[in-house]
């Protein structure tokens, strides 16, 4: 063991693995040293935005020939899941900067394959290309908004925000309207990466992806919310009221995004399982602490610690099941959207990571109530350990779907053997 948090979720790491943890594990007390102030004024620390630029971190699964790191799934896990440990805000507004990759990388993927015609290849590369720099080379902090507050029965993710054809000042473009309800870094990141709908069409064959700069004209940030958890994440959203995406920034082919999407091995477009381990990584860094806590504190009368009664040893062993319980999942989801070849088609990835994201996030929530129950009424400060995780991880909860829907639709996967539509367009 090389003592890098990683190594707590993955048993092994290859040595190009263990040298971008040994990055992540750089930056992890500066993280941590801003954790609580985050949490209490509901901000963003900007200054981690150029910590992560300068350490190389925004590029962490970006190939090399793009300026990036060259990691992968299991690297952005391992990062997560330590981040998750230090700030889990940073780590979850991280992660939605690394999941913009997959607009440039399943993009590639899908051309290896031959999936879209010669006479739309040079704008799909220029277009992946263009993702990849931005946050390779350039250092860029991508923010990816898909989600908004529109929803539809037949589709976990309805895309209202439309894009219509024009030209400004001579130049060919897209004229983009509509409100992006969710999304990490608002009002931070340097790029938003938005998902619309083109054509009136209400199917993913309609969706296309622009790259919008936060400064163009008509574009502003919603109100901010008073969130329970993960305060300092800026997921407020974006209002986009006809605002103006040149004709380079657009990936407007029709279907683009649905070639790109049969490239994932899991779920949505792939790399979600990255932000479950958010949760994951502070439910682990919350055990330690109370572990810790009820070590060094001591009875009065006997001078033995706190944690060799009964009562605090019985929720130590829950947290420790409920820990390993989390572990088990998670590794095994990687394992399905990693491993070559691969493990299981990709209808079974799927309906696996339904059930795995609310295993993993409930169990790590109910590390959150051990740690409360096991620390007593004086830990339950909003500012202490206790009370930060268990806020932060009721987060997980709701995130992305709770475990009954997850479940729901893995038995809808089991019965019919075809997955629900992940994204949806409404005209």
């Amino acid at each position: 063991m090389t003592g890098l948090y990683a190594e707590r979720l993955f048993d092994q790491l290859s040595p190009s693995e263990a040298r971008r943890a040994g990055i992540v594990e750089s930056v992890l007390p500066e993280l941590a040293a801003r954790a609580v102030e985050a949490d209490r004024t509901a901000e963003f620390p900007r200054s981690h935005v150029a910590l992560l630029a300068e350490s190389g971190l925004l590029g962490l699964v970006v190939p090399e020939r793009f300026g990036g790191l060259g990691g992968g799934l299991r690297d952005l896990v391992g990062a997560t899941f330590a981040m998750g440990s230090a700030c889990p805000s940073t780590a979850l507004s991280f992660f939605f900067h690394c999941s913009s990759a997959s607009r440039g990388l399943l993009a590639l993927e899908a051309l290896d394959a031959g999936l879209f015609p010669d006479s739309d290849v040079a704008v799909v590369e220029a277009f992946a290309a263009r993702v990849l720099n931005l946050m390779g080379r350039d250092r860029v902090w991508l923010a990816n908004f898909a989600s908004e507050s529109a929803k539809s029965a037949s589709a976990n993710v309805t895309i209202a925000t439309s894009a219509t054809p024009c030209t400004r000042d001579g130049r060919s473009g897209w004229s983009l309207n509509g409100v992006k309800s969710f999304g990490c870094a608002t009002g931070v990141a340097g790029r938003y990466l938005v998902t619309a709908s083109i054509g009136g069409g209400t199917t993913a064959e309609n969706l296309a992806i622009f790259i919008v700069d936060p400064s163009s004209s008509g574009v502003g940030e919603r109100a901010k919310w008073d969130a329970i958890g993960m305060r300092a994440t800026a997921t407020h959203g974006i209002t986009l009221d006809d605002v103006f995406v040149s004709e380079e920034d657009s990936l407007a082919i029709p279907g683009a995004f649905v070639r790109m999407m049969q490239m994932s091995r899991g779920s949505f477009v792939g790399s979600q399982v990255a932000g479950t381990a958010v949760y994951l990584g502070a439910a682990h860094a919350l055990y330690d602490w109370t572990l810790g806590h009820l070590t060094d504190t001591k009875f009065s009368d006997t001078g033995a610690s706190i944690g060799t009664a009964p009562f605090q040893q019985q929720l130590i062993g829950e947290m420790r099941m409920h820990l390993d319980t989390a572990t088990l999942w998670l590794r095994r989801q990687v394992d399905l959207e990693t491993s070559e070849p691969p493990i299981l088609p990709k209808n079974d990835v799927v309906r696996q990571w339904r059930i795995a994201k609310g295993t993993v996030t409930d169990e790590a929530f109910a590390v959150a109530m051990c740690a409360m129950k096991a620390s007593g009424t004086s830990n339950t400060t909003n500012s202490g350990p206790v009370a930060r995780g268990l806020r932060d991880l009721s987060m997980g909860l709701v995130q992305a779907f709770p475990s009954e829907k997850g479940r729901l639709e893995a038995a809808s996967l089991i019965v019919s053997g075809a997955e629900s539509t992940q994204f949806g367009a409404k005209s």
